[in-house]
């Protein structure tokens, strides 16, 4: 496909299908690949050690790949150094204290879905200290999984997350 056949079919589909876009203030690394990069997404995920050097590994087998030539097909070489690989709402940088410290754009994004206010909280990431505000939170939730530029920003399960991690 032609990049003009691309860019016909992009305006003939128009807006997003899926209903609405949310426009939040996000955390995004300046663009470019490298090892600090991949040290630096995986810090700000919290991940561990094993995870990281996983992902340091996997950088080192990409980075002695070529792109394959395809018959046929035609498209420009892909800089992967103009690419800015994280990005996510800046309020998941700081937990919040409450719902009023979380971006206003997000909390309007978690209505529009539905979500109720306890889970909001949840998903936003709100920290409650108190033995009451804890035992507030409804036991039975169901999983909500959060996604933002392609950063699964939180999850309301990440307790049972735990069983589907793989083990070294």
């Amino acid at each position: 496909m032609s990049q003009q056949s691309v860019e016909d079919a992009l305006k003939a589909h128009g807006s997003y299908s899926a209903g609405f876009e949310t426009d939040v203030e996000s955390v995004t690394l300046e663009a470019g690949l490298d090892q600090e990069t991949v040290k630096n997404i995986s810090a700000r995920k919290g991940e561990p050690d094993w995870l990281l050097a996983w992902r340091l590994k996997a950088f080192d087998h990409w980075k002695s790949l070529e792109a394959p030539d395809w018959a046929h097909v035609h498209f420009p070489e892909i800089d992967f150094q103009e690419i800015s690989y994280y990005s996510a709402p800046k309020s998941i940088e700081d937990a919040p204290r409450s719902l009023d410290e979380v971006d206003p754009e997000l909390l309007r994004t978690y209505e529009k879905l539905g979500i109720p206010i306890h889970e909001q909280e949840a998903l936003a990431g709100v920290q409650k200290h108190s033995a009451e505000d804890k035992s507030s939170i409804n036991k039975n939730q169901i999983a909500v999984d959060v996604v933002f530029d392609s950063v699964s920003v939180t999850t309301t399960f990440k307790e049972s997350r735990r069983h589907f991690l793989p083990t070294v």
